[in-house]
């Protein structure tokens, strides 16, 4: 395999901080009991110190008998027994809570799950044949996954492999996911996802968004936030804080990860930490607070804060003009999914970037500086990726359709641009990752793709205003039969 750099950054930039889902649940109203007045202990109480009485109201920074700036006493190097579990989620609780000015409503339960069992329980269930085929086609579209492999597989392969621990709003706990019985929890980790459940208890984390855009658009403050808080917690220990010892092994599973979906899957830790910092200059915490009632429309505004709030996706009408014995593939509705995809900025992204990490050609259409961030010459691991391509900054909206006739499989995608310019700068860079996975330009201005690439297909791109879009098919003489342009 080719550019060992691709397996450096996966290594380093793995989804370790994924989990979060939407809730089925409201939080609670707040307990009465409740004191909002952060308090300062004088000391960072030692093993052989005394911590200060429990206060009479529950406060900011004091969470089942320890107070944010206590120090513990356990040992790490056999990890942690259910005692010492118990007494490091409480005082991270207090850290996370004094960090957010957040009160936690009520004891955030910590369990432990095998990675085999943790596959298991998480594998998606049984999906229904139109579903599956409309997402593989989507993946491929995307020129992630070829027509040889199963797309919700591969996600749920790489989701399996990487997830250190999440937090789940249905039971309201959080989930760590290792082999062993006593692991030592990471410290980010525990942090992260105990910031999910203080935004669970506070504003609930349902959410509307239906598409994979506005899923990056609703992630981008809910992983921004909780991204922020971690990356102050960590930065503290060893100096304002004393903290547990990292595990010897932060790593997940260790198997083969995907680095095109890991990038755009990477989005909403990457940039919406920038989102939230924008809005905390902007008004503090309460700001943050306030976009958990209006979140993003989009990926757009995560990556540039400045449109948020007033940026809207435009709507993108696409007419179905397929015939003969192409017709519609529509995913049954029970799981609240639409029945066309949008495919925003982030996606398109990660297709580009996937170009220098592949293994089937040793061309790419961005230079690695383009899409992967170095501070200092090292990988910066707060901010890894790069998503504000020259482009994809234009996106104003799109819709996917999908389409079938026996065992084979179509698409029409169609986007729209702020202006011309924008809508031709993106045409020329699909075009060239077309061509970098095999894609030959015809006389008719067709591309055919080779028969030794994972994609071999025909595709079009048109140009049309301020409007892009692209048909596949098997072949160029069906390409009409999927969108008669």
């Amino acid at each position: 395999m080719r550019r060992p750099f691709a397996l450096v950054v996966l290594c380093a930039v793995v989804l370790l901080l994924a989990g979060c889902q939407a809730p089925t649940t409201s939080p609670e109203a707040e307990s009465s009991t409740v004191d909002l007045t952060p308090i300062e202990p004088a000391t960072d109480y030692g093993n052989n110190g005394s911590a200060p009485a429990a206060p009479a109201t529950d406060r900011l920074g004091y969470e089942n008998g320890y107070w944010y700036n206590e120090s513990l006493s356990v040992t790490t190097e056999d990890g942690l027994n259910k005692t010492e579990r118990d007494a490091v989620v409480a005082r991270t609780m207090a850290r996370v809570e004094r960090l957010r000015g957040l009160e936690f409503k009520e004891t955030v339960p910590v369990s432990v799950v095998s990675r085999a069992e943790y596959r298991n329980n998480t594998g998606g269930g049984e999906v229904g044949d139109s579903l599956r085929r409309f997402d593989n086609a989507k993946f491929e579209a995307l020129f992630f996954i070829g027509e040889d492999r199963d797309s919700i597989a591969v996600q749920n392969s790489n989701r399996g492999e990487s997830v250190l621990g999440y937090y789940s709003s249905q039971r309201g706990e959080i989930v760590i996911v290792s082999d062993s019985e006593t692991p030592t929890i990471s410290r980010g980790t525990l942090a992260h996802e105990l910031v999910h459940a203080l935004q669970d208890q506070h504003f609930g984390l349902g959410s509307d968004a239906r598409t994979r855009d506005q899923v990056q658009g609703r992630n981008g403050v809910v992983e921004g936030d909780a991204v922020a808080v971690t990356q102050t917690y960590t930065d503290r220990c060893g100096e304002a804080w004393r903290c547990i010892d990292r595990p010897a092994q932060s790593g997940g599973g260790g198997g083969a990860r995907h680095f095109g979906i890991n990038f755009m899957q990477y989005f909403p830790y990457s940039d919406g930490p920038g989102l939230v910092g924008d809005l905390r200059e902007r008004g503090g915490w309460s700001a943050v607070n306030d976009a958990y009632d209006d979140y993003p429309d989009g990926a757009a505004e995560v990556t540039y804060p400045g449109r948020y709030p007033e940026w809207e996706p435009e709507s993108v009408s696409l007419a179905d003009q397929s015939s003969g014995d192409w017709e519609r593939v529509r995913p049954s509705t029970d799981r609240n999914r639409p029945d066309y995809a949008v495919v925003g900025p982030s996606a398109i992204a990660g297709s580009m970037a996937y170009t220098i990490a592949d293994d089937y050609n040793e061309s790419s259409v961005v230079r690695t500086r383009d899409v992967i961030n170095y501070e200092d010459g090292s990988l910066d691991s707060d901010n890894p990726y790069n998503y504000d391509l020259p482009a994809t900054d234009g996106w104003q909206g799109g819709r996917m359709h999908v389409y079938e006739s026996g065992d084979e499989t179509a698409y029409v995608w169609k986007t729209t641009w702020a202006s011309e310019a924008d809508a031709r700068e993106f045409a020329d860079a699909w075009t060239a990752v077309i061509a970098h996975w095999g894609g030959t330009r015809t006389a008719e201005g067709h591309w055919i793709i080779a028969e030794d690439s994972p994609y071999t297909d025909a595709v079009s791109v048109r140009v049309d205003g301020q409007t892009v879009t692209v048909a596949n098919a098997p072949t160029a003489d069906e390409l009409s039969e999927v969108h008669d342009a």
